[in-house]
């Protein structure tokens, strides 16, 4: 059995280096990223303080923090979640724009001062109607 030396894989060029990845990604920036993170841990921060304060509010006894423990751990939870979708949401649909602009896709469609531009008409005969 023979063993493949590192310049002979799948991506190795004709001169014995390594070809170099060119592939489109649709991965946002760092910043991004981290600043969903951000966001995130301070939703699930915040969710906590209120689910520990509503249950503190709740409970009348002495024996509490089992409930108001509990109370904080289930906002945290729920306001991480929510905020974690939306911000995959918006980071995909931030990749995807990317994506469209670095095709050449349609752009926003504004003249030179800024206004949108009328839709053109078709070319040819208008539709005939029964």
């Amino acid at each position: 059995m023979s063993r493949m030396s590192d310049s002979d894989g799948p991506d190795a060029s004709a001169d014995g280096g390594t070809a170099p990845s060119a592939a489109p990604t649709a991965l946002p920036s760092v910043g991004a990223r981290v600043l969903a993170f951000v966001a995130i841990v301070l939703a699930g921060a915040a969710g906590a303080f209120i689910g520990y304060g509503v249950a503190q509010l709740q409970c009348t006894g002495d024996d509490c923090a089992a409930i108001t423990g509990l109370g904080g751990l289930f906002g945290a939870v729920v306001a991480a979640g929510g905020t974690a979708v939306v911000a995959v949401l918006t980071l995909r649909a931030m990749g995807e724009w990317h994506t469209i602009q670095a095709r050449g896709g349609p752009g926003p469609g504004l003249d030179e001062k800024g206004r949108r531009r009328p839709p053109t008409a078709p070319s040819g005969p208008p539709p005939r109607v029964r």
